[in-house]
């Protein structure tokens, strides 16, 4: 459940900040019709990435080996997806509004199906990232727990989101990103073990005895341990941040 909750919250947020830098960009040029198109392009995105997390999710529970492949792929789009907002986050909203306004330039129906597909392919690639992901800890987690975990998880990133819009630069968005990245490298270290763990169960690893290495992984990918590690994979960036904050708060206060 922890596990999902922050990968849907990362994931999540970068795609409603991306749909409300869009939202705001087309008001705030007078093309308010246009903003149709952003929320046609996020439902479609959205229904999209859960399709591929079903069937992704499907394959992965067809045998160890898949489950294994499915968990270094998503360990690779963790670390891809990590370096990627690091290099690109500070750009982003320059990069939505460079698309947007090239799209709205177009006539009629032309702009709002430009608008629609720039959505689709930004958002969508959140949504692929995250599939991913979800569909690696699929094999291991109950659906009603993932559920729990992705629902408050994309409700907490559009409360974030929100709270961006509202109130702006109080909302150190730049200090989450830098700060959940940590957390989420050590999610694709997690995701790694986990692979070693369902190739052992398979005898897959040449020159080691796969049963002995199995057995001794199996409290770390899905007993005690692993339970520990998602809760912590939370609490850990939670306490981080919020202790940050206050420190700012008591800085601020200090200065006045």
């Amino acid at each position: 459940m922890f596990e999902t909750l922050l990968v849907t919250f990362r994931e999540g947020l970068e795609a409603f900040l991306m749909v409300a830098v869009a939202t705001l960009y087309l008001r705030k040029t007078g093309r308010e019709a246009l903003i149709a198109a952003v929320r046609s392009g996020l439902g479609v995105s959205v229904a999209g990435s859960v399709l591929l997390g079903v069937l992704l999710a499907q394959i992965g529970s067809m045998s160890p080996l898949w489950e294994g492949i499915l968990a270094l792929i998503a360990a690779a789009t963790v670390v891809w997806c990590v370096g990627h907002m690091r290099k690109m986050g500070k750009h982003m909203g320059a990069e939505i509004s460079g698309g947007l306004g090239k799209a709205s330039l177009l006539d009629g129906t032309k702009a709002w199906w430009a608008v629609f597909g720039f959505i689709c392919f930004m958002v969508g690639r959140e949504g692929i990232e995250t599939a991913a992901m979800l569909a690696a800890l699929a094999g291991n987690s109950e659906l009603r727990h993932m559920t729990m975990g992705g629902v408050t998880g994309v409700a907490l990133a559009g409360a974030v989101a929100w709270a961006w819009v509202r109130f702006g630069r109080t909302v150190d968005l730049s200090r989450f990103f830098s700060v959940t990245a940590v957390f989420m490298l050590a999610f694709a270290v997690l995701l790694v073990f986990r692979a070693f763990f369902e190739f052992t169960e398979i005898a897959l690893i040449p020159g080691i005895d796969n049963t002995f290495w199995h057995d001794a992984a199996t409290p770390f990918a899905e007993g005690i341990y692993a339970q520990w590690a998602s809760v912590l994979l939370v609490l850990a960036p939670t306490v981080w941040l919020l202790a940050a904050h206050l420190m700012d708060r008591n800085t601020k206060l200090q200065a006045i």
